[in-house]
């Protein structure tokens, strides 16, 4: 009785996701279509109808694209669980390794490669045809290639431990094998963070010290004056892969490096950079960083906590077209199935984090125009909506569904407020 009704409160949930995500898709791209062939007043002046009108077919083919691929990644998620998918592949494993530690991680990497294998195409289709068409992809293939074998190999390398000790924990250390798990999972983290930026990113980019002497002492001078200390200043090669511009502070306590894409260093004036890093600055120092890392760890104690419930329940595996197995433990499959459920059953709270997260960027702008010009962000974020074929004018419910930042009208409205002076167009 219960396992039917799991499945049928999962599938009923699917459903829903489904119709609320194509009905918001919908909407954003009958929105965007409804203003393509005008440039909204407050932008009239600094973007070109031509660009304006590229970043919305941009928007619209990004969109159709994500609605193919919710259909695709449903119709796989049912194919796993309800059509028998995992239960199939778990006895193909058990075959050939029998019980114990082998089968649980050869099931994980069984299933991560079937996985990697169905993304690939569509990997492939959103860089060489969907980036490539409006002029943002730089990548080659024997890039993209290496790209997916490094991937491939960090994970392995950092992955397959951590999932052993994971396994270990769930199998040996009794019913609070999720509080163990989590307090490996919170180090796991922290350690990234360190770890991430000075030993796994210099695999994939080359990052450079920041060569220009003037734009040097003027990020010094603002670093001074909010009391941000950081290990130095680079410049990433991002243009090797995408015509994206962008710029961050990476790492954790004295391992904080500063990382500029050459393609922002390209197209901004300094004051410009200044006024991006000031606001990417301001999440550090308003603890915005800080206080996403808690609320990750306190929702991973939460779902590890659930999990460790559900591990234990028959209906958990049976409602989700899995036989547990008698013989072997199910932990490797419980860690799949909650996986592959929990997006399904988490989607409609999607909006309080975007609600969060755009409050973050809100204070991050004000913090900005606190400590260098507010007309400075402006030009910049009117040159990066440009060049990054952002569009102006979203759907805003599907704007407050999915969001991390604010529309772009918003947020300039709301930067214009900090300065009296005249807004310049963006060259």
């Amino acid at each position: 009785m219960y396992s039917l009704a799991f499945s049928n409160l999962f599938i009923g949930l699917l459903i829903l996701t489904l119709a609320v995500r194509f009905w918001l898709g919908s909407r954003h791209i009958r929105h965007i279509l409804a203003h393509r062939a005008n440039v909204p007043p407050e932008f009239a002046s600094k973007i070109p109808l031509a660009a304006h009108q590229k970043a919305a077919d941009y928007t619209i083919a990004k969109t159709k694209f994500s609605l193919f691929m919710l259909l695709v990644s449903s119709a796989v998620l049912i194919g796993f669980t309800l059509l028998g998918g995992l239960q199939a592949l778990a006895v193909a494993v058990f075959a050939r390794t029998g019980p114990g530690m082998a089968y649980q991680i050869s099931l994980l990497v069984a299933f991560t490669l079937i996985s990697g294998a169905i993304d690939l195409p569509f990997d492939y289709y959103r860089q060489f045809v969907l980036e490539a068409r409006f002029g943002f992809n730089k990548m080659s293939l024997q890039l993209f290639a290496t790209d997916m074998l490094k991937n491939a190999l960090i994970g392995a390398v950092i992955g397959l431990p951590l999932i052993w000790v994971v396994l270990t924990l769930m199998e040996k250390s009794g019913d609070l094998w999720w509080l163990y798990a989590w307090i490996v999972f919170s180090a796991f983290q922290l350690a990234m963070l360190v770890l991430y930026p000075t030993v796994i990113a210099p695999l994939f980019n080359k990052f450079t010290p920041l060569a220009d002497a003037s734009l040097q002492s003027r990020i010094e001078n603002l670093m001074g004056r909010v009391g941000f200390a950081s290990q130095g200043l680079f410049v990433m090669d991002g243009s090797k892969r995408s015509a994206h511009g962008n710029a961050y502070f990476s790492g954790f306590g004295a391992a904080k490096r500063i990382v500029f894409f050459d393609t922002l260093l390209a197209r901004l004036a300094p004051e410009e950079i200044e006024a991006v890093l000031a606001h990417e600055l301001g999440h550090f120092k308003l603890k915005h960083i800080v206080k996403r890392i808690l609320m990750m760890f306190g929702i991973s104690l939460g779902f590890l906590a659930l999990l460790g419930f559900l591990k234990t329940q028959t209906w958990f595996y049976t409602g989700l077209g899995v036989d547990p197995m008698v013989v072997a433990s199910n932990d490797a499959m419980a860690l799949i199935l909650f996986m592959l459920v929990l997006p399904v059953f988490t989607f409609l709270l999607s909006p309080l984090t975007s609600i969060g997260s755009r409050k973050h960027e809100f204070e991050a702008d004000a913090f900005a125009a606190m400590h260098t010009r507010a007309d400075d962000l402006v030009s910049a974020l009117v040159k990066l909506y440009e060049d990054n074929a952002s569009t102006l004018t979203p759907d805003p419910l599907h704007s407050a569904f999915y969001d991390s930042h604010p529309p772009a009208s918003v947020r300039i409205r709301k930067l214009t407020s900090h300065t009296p002076g005249a807004l310049r167009p963006a060259h």
